[in-house]
């Protein structure tokens, strides 16, 4: 059985007493009328997506579509594009090695057999790969995504020919978002009993819509910080009724997909949408946690002028010692060519920054919501919008200056590029490893509360990958195990470690 041994440490929770039921949504308000013909709320394509999903402007939800084995429980925007997303998802298993091993391992032992996931993530050919893997393992699936710009529809598609429940397509309503999850977890004759999600609507959704449901959820694993918070909120009111695992700050989540993926994939974001020249610019990069250090590492390393703004102490004092200056947004707005957002709060650029900033500015997040830059108070009757490309914005205010903003808020690298698929493999595969855990886990090893990924598969998972580098580990000798206290087969750090 591929289960870890219990692991009796929590996580502090945060000193936040904010109501869980206070949630952003993936989108601001798209009723608001634009100054120009087409409004940014339609379908665009971006370079993360091989089709055109502005090429049809009927909704999926008012067609009928039927895969080769005539089901129709899913809603894509197009099951003829599944031959496309096919190869998408092969072309990102080859890069995905450790958890097809994961996959070829286990699935004879099919650990989740029984088990009915409802998941909502972005869907991309890697996680496409991540369902797959489940449902090899023995799981049914039902999947939604968690933002509304990132689904790639081939993909989409393909998990659709293959059988998948999946309702999700790139540029969705607010009112297509919270259907589609609706209709992920509504369905005669089929109850879930594991969520996996991605920011934490669909659990905030599971239990305030299905409370019954939610009650009988064997576990739930999340894996982005705002998800995490949620789920802390939930538990510090006594209001968590189920296990659930914090993948967000697992080792092999936080150190490789926050700082690797983000390091590579801001430049590819921001290139790919504004073909800026970096070299000499001023950038302001608001958060120094692991994001924000991947961001500021490739800026800098193509000679970018790099400015932190941090309320962390500890944070603050290793973006100094790594050469940035630290300082207040108030400070730096009017002279920056570039503000990036990546602490996972809201209203981090307010409406009294994006009016001082100079003409021409570039404003993204990185972070996972779209809280962080308020887009709300941007569509008001004064400033004009023009959609100058795929999720590329003009806001003009009244006396000709611009601001450049991209995905409208939203998170910058999934909605208007790609990311690295093998740092990608190392999230899912600890995704996975935490499903199995909290499914096949005795009764009573995990009580009601939120958990952290038990280190002994933390290590297990950076072990699966490193076969791809040809890397070659030292083992301790018996002595050397007795002198530092350690087994020989690890773990090697602490539950606390981080």
């Amino acid at each position: 059985m591929l289960t870890c041994g219990h692991f009796n440490g929590q996580i502090q929770f945060a000193d936040d007493m904010q109501e869980f039921t206070k949630f952003p949504t993936k989108t601001g308000r798209r009723s608001l009328s634009r100054s120009i013909s087409q409004s940014s709320t339609d379908s665009y394509s971006s370079a993360a997506s091989y089709t055109d999903s502005s090429d049809d402007e009927v909704s999926p939800r008012e067609k009928q579509q039927t895969n080769s084995k005539g089901s129709s429980n899913f809603c894509v925007k197009n099951i003829k594009q599944a031959e496309f997303g096919r190869r998408e998802i092969e072309i990102a298993e080859q890069d995905m090695s450790a958890l097809i091993s994961l996959r070829k391992r286990a699935q004879g032992e099919k650990p989740l057999a029984g088990a009915k996931i409802v998941g909502c993530t972005h869907i991309t050919a890697q996680t496409a790969v991540l369902i797959e893997t489940l449902c090899a393992l023995g799981a049914q699936c039902r999947w939604s995504a968690c933002n509304i710009y990132s689904t790639q529809n081939e993909v989409a598609a393909a998990l659709a020919e293959a059988g998948v429940a999946v309702f999700a397509w790139k540029g969705e309503s607010e009112d297509d978002f919270w259907w589609c999850i609706d209709r992920c977890v509504n369905m005669d004759g089929w109850q879930a009993n594991m969520i996996l999600d991605d920011g934490g609507d669909l659990t905030h959704w599971v239990y305030k819509k299905y409370p019954n449901v939610f009650k009988k959820i064997r576990g739930i694993v999340e894996e982005s910080v705002t998800g995490v918070h949620r789920l802390y909120q939930l538990s510090k009111a006594g209001k968590l009724c189920v296990p659930a695992m914090n993948v967000n700050d697992s080792v092999t989540k936080q150190k490789f997909d926050n700082l690797y993926c983000c390091r590579e994939s801001i430049l590819d974001g921001l290139k790919r949408t504004t073909d800026v020249m970096f070299g000499g610019k001023q950038v302001v990069v608001c958060g120094y946690g692991e994001v924000g250090k991947g961001c500021c590492a490739a800026l800098k390393a193509l000679g970018a002028i790099v400015y932190i703004t941090e309320i962390d102490p500890i944070c603050a004092l290793q973006a100094c010692m790594d050469g940035f200056r630290v300082v207040k947004l108030n400070e730096v707005i009017r002279q920056v060519d570039v503000v990036i957002t990546c602490t996972g709060n809201k209203n981090v650029v307010t409406r009294e920054h994006l009016d001082r900033m100079k003409n021409s500015c570039i404003v993204c997040n990185m972070g996972h919501s779209n809280t962080e830059i308020d887009v709300t108070s941007l569509r008001t009757p004064e400033l004009t919008w023009e959609r100058v490309r795929s999720q590329v914005d003009h806001v003009i205010w009244p006396d000709g200056k611009r601001v450049v903003l991209l995905a409208e808020g939203r998170l910058l690298n999934l909605s208007c590029s790609t990311v690295p698929t093998f740092v990608l493999s190392i999230t899912a595969t600890t995704q996975a490893l935490a499903l199995i855990e909290l499914y096949n886990a005795p009764e009573g090893r995990y009580k009601q509360d939120v958990y952290l990924l038990p280190k002994k598969m933390d290590e297990y998972v950076a072990s699966l990958h490193l076969p791809s580098f040809d890397a070659h580990l030292t083992e301790l000798t018996d002595d050397q195990a007795k002198y530092l206290g350690l087994n020989k087969n690890g773990p090697f750090k602490p539950n606390y470690y981080r």
